[in-house]
């Protein structure tokens, strides 16, 4: 129902004098539970937005009140909190008027109270056997009131069978259903005071009471639990509202200021126990009915704790949804995919800090163990949530770094700083930045590590590092190893070109200055790395290694041109004389002399090529061809004395000469196969004997070009020299061949015997016989 309204079937109420108020202080109030016990769940969430309860936490109070039908309950709560329940009309009869549980808030009465108006009992519209309602609203009543009017009339106190001795057995029994009960304020008023003085009544009320909670049964656990653990009782006593009507007025005024701040110490309900927040009372009453209805146990402790559980996790899904719909939240979200963000933590530690907090505002007044518990979720879920976000701000934190590492030790190796101090120096100051980075990234409610990801930039910078590295010392050594290879190629190939005595020891003395000279700079290159000393020995050992291997390569490489060089230097002395000038045999010359300076010029070349002198050792290399080569004495005895001392003619040489030039058929089964296979051509040369003329003749040819080309000779340094040597020869060679074919067929016609002498050649013969 609405505020100052009531269910449209009602009957029109009697109101009171206050009742029609401003709209500051109308009165609101709804049908709580109606006369069949079905709870009016829409009409109690109106009624709690209508006079915005949820914003009182447990600033406010519950009044309840019961008592026999028709004993003027709704009159006495309209009078004392200026409600608009609905009052008997006496002039209709005395009959049933509240139906189920009414509820309303009072006016004017602070902090903020709600009253409920129960159906009174012993009703002749119920009948004397259904008393289930009756039992279930008290305690209803006894679960969710602060303080709990019993309405009770004077003359009734004092008799065992009066009206209210059933209706406290009923509140005392159904209390002892409650494991850990809440304590309640029971206000016995008792109405239509006649002349006895209250002093006197009073006593005679609690041995009432007294006397019906000892008779109660109890559970096991409260055998021994006196009354007050449960229940604080106060009495009061009103004048006849009929007969003295005033005097009724002022004494419920009088009332009226006792429920003034009733939940503050020492008031009507300042020592109540298991309050639920406002925001949750009507869940809580709901439940509570449900129970109720069901004759369950109502355990006030463990409900409490429901209801704290319901309602805080209502409000942890809000601030949960809350936080994701935050714009904040998701700009930040959608910024780290492609950059840092600046002030990241502590922009999201803030915004989590609201969320928790808006949580805390609403939940601050329910059970504090759920409370905490459900928070501490909340902050899991929260944490949960934002965590891919978190390690997402690390990895472009991380690849930053990296990033910015690498651009400044490039350029560090630009300048003249070493490469370890350069590597160290920029190394540490790029995890500086990220611990400051991650530091202003980290989320106080968090306790994320971020060590994994700053092992991983870490060993990410040290195998940068280490890459850099070896590119720099490749780079350092193929420098020295080109400077190497530049400072001793030439050189090396000039000293071998003019083959002498003073050859290789010029060139140890050429390879020992460039290598040193090489190993020092590589040395002090080298020294920027801070490697050990046996890294650095081992590099210098290759460098030097390197200088050797490359005077060797060349060695061999002109070595492989040695017959080349033999006879250019054969020709070059045959040809020419001491001053370099062309020879003009005049027939007085020493020719053999000249061939032998030049044969042994040629021998000398060889000598020098023949070996790698780079140890200073003697050898008998040149002694040796000298014997072999040079020229010796005619004659049986010098043959055979030179044969003897040949070392190149032993007698391995010689057997294995003899097997080859013996071994000069083919194998048995070739044989068999060039019959079988040439049988057809065979037969066809038989058949043309012409064809046997052009391959005999196409035969020595090829046998003449073999000879001139001295193919063998050309391919014994290498296919490709050969076949580039062939080339450049062949048709000089063909044309040679077919010029001396030419000349001598000429010869050939020249000598021919003529029949009939010419006088030239009788007078030749003449002179001829004249000299014999």
């Amino acid at each position: 129902m609405g505020c100052g309204a009531m269910d449209e079937a009602a009957p029109p109420l009697n109101r009171g004098r206050g009742f029609d108020l401003n709209k500051n202080d109308e009165c609101c109030s709804t049908h709580l539970i109606d006369g069949d016990g079905v709870f009016n769940v829409a009409g109690v969430e109106n009624f709690i937005k209508e006079v915005k309860l949820a914003e009182c936490g447990l600033s406010y109070a519950v009044v309840s009140i019961m008592g026999p039908q028709s004993s003027g309950k709704s009159t006495l709560l309209n009078h004392l909190f200026s409600t608009n329940f609905r009052e008997m009309d006496a002039y209709k009869g005395r009959s049933q008027t509240t139906k189920g549980i009414w509820m309303a808030r009072c006016v004017g009465i602070e902090p903020c109270t709600l009253v409920m108006d129960l159906e009174g009992t012993d009703g002749r519209e119920r009948g004397e056997d259904d008393t289930t309602f009756e039992k279930q609203s008290a305690l209803f009543a006894l679960a969710v009131s602060d303080i709990v009017l019993i309405n009770m009339w004077c003359h009734d106190i004092g008799r065992e069978q009066a009206a209210n001795k059933p209706l406290l057995k009923t509140v005392f029994q159904v209390m002892m259903r409650l494991f850990s009960p809440r304590k309640t304020t029971l206000m016995f008023v008792i109405r239509d005071k006649t002349r006895t003085p209250l002093e006197n009544l009073e006593p005679v009320l609690r041995e009432d009471i007294q006397k019906i909670w000892d008779s109660v049964p109890k559970p096991q656990a409260h055998k021994e639990t006196p009354l007050s653990e449960f229940f604080n009782v106060e009495v009061v006593a009103l004048s006849s509202y009929e007969e003295k009507e005033e005097q009724f007025k002022e004494q419920v005024g009088s009332l009226r200021q006792q429920f003034f701040h009733s939940i503050a110490p020492g008031g009507l309900a300042g020592d109540r126990r298991g309050v639920v927040p406002a925001s949750g009372f009507s869940f809580s009453a709901q439940h509570m009915w449900e129970v109720i209805k069901e004759n369950r146990d109502l355990d006030l402790p463990a409900h409490k704790v429901m209801v704290a559980t319901v309602r805080c996790d209502e409000i942890s899904h809000e601030k949960y949804d809350t936080f994701m719909a935050n714009e904040e939240w998701c700009q930040l979200k959608e910024a780290v995919q492609s950059h840092p963000v600046g002030g990241f933590g502590k922009k999201l530690s803030s915004i989590l800090n609201t969320c928790l907090s808006e949580f805390d505002a609403e939940a601050t007044f329910f059970d504090e163990g759920v409370r905490s518990t459900k928070r501490k979720q909340l902050e899991e879920k929260l944490l949960q949530l934002i965590q891919p976000t978190f390690q997402s701000m690390l990895g472009r934190i991380r690849s930053d770094t990296l990033e910015r590492f690498k651009e400044a030790f490039d350029k560090e190796l630009k300048g003249n700083i070493g490469f370890a101090m350069a590597a160290r120096e920029c190394a540490g100051s790029s995890m500086v930045q990220f611990d400051e980075e991650c530091a202003d990234a980290v989320i106080d409610q968090a306790k994320w590590d971020s060590s994994r990801v700053r092992d991983k930039l870490k060993r990410d910078i040290d195998a940068h590092i280490t890459e850099a590295r070896a590119a720099k010392l490749a780079e350092v050594t193929a420098l020295y190893e080109t400077k190497l290879n530049d400072a001793l190629a030439g050189p090396v190939e000039g000293l071998l070109d003019g083959a002498g005595d003073d050859t290789w020891p010029a060139m140890r003395k050429l390879l020992q200055r460039e290598t040193d000279a090489a190993l020092s700079g590589f040395s002090d290159a080298l020294s920027g790395f801070e490697m050990d000393a046996q890294t650095r020995d081992s590099m210098l050992l290759r460098l030097k290694d390197y200088a050797r291997g490359v005077v060797e390569a060349k060695t061999k490489e002109e070595a492989g041109r040695v017959l080349i060089r033999m006879k250019d230097r054969f020709s070059m002395l045959f040809s020419y004389d001491s001053y370099s000038m062309p020879r003009i045999w005049s027939g007085k010359e020493n020719v053999r002399a000249i061939t032998k300076t030049a044969r042994s010029a040629s021998l000398k070349l060889l000598s020098v090529m023949a070996a790698i002198r780079l140890e200073d050792e003697r050898d008998s290399i040149e002694n040796t061809l000298t014997v072999a080569l040079g020229d010796g004495k005619s004659g049986a005895s010098t043959k055979k004395g030179t044969e003897s001392l040949d070392p190149l003619a032993s007698g391995n040489w010689n057997e294995e000469a003899s097997k080859r030039n013996n071994n000069w058929l083919p194998p048995p089964w070739a044989i068999v196969a060039l019959l079988i296979l040439g049988f057809n051509e065979f037969m066809t040369l038989l058949r043309n004997p012409l064809y046997l003329g052009v391959i005999f003749v196409a035969f020595l040819l090829v046998k003449a070009l073999w000879v001139q080309l001295d193919i063998s000779g050309e391919f014994r340094n290498g296919a490709l020299p050969g076949f580039l040597s062939i080339a450049t020869k062949f048709i000089p060679t063909v044309t040679n061949l077919l010029g001396r074919l030419a000349e001598a067929g000429q010869r050939k016609t020249n000598n021919a015997p003529q029949l009939y002498p010419t006088p030239a050649s009788k007078q030749k013969d003449n002179e001829d016989d004249k000299m014999n």
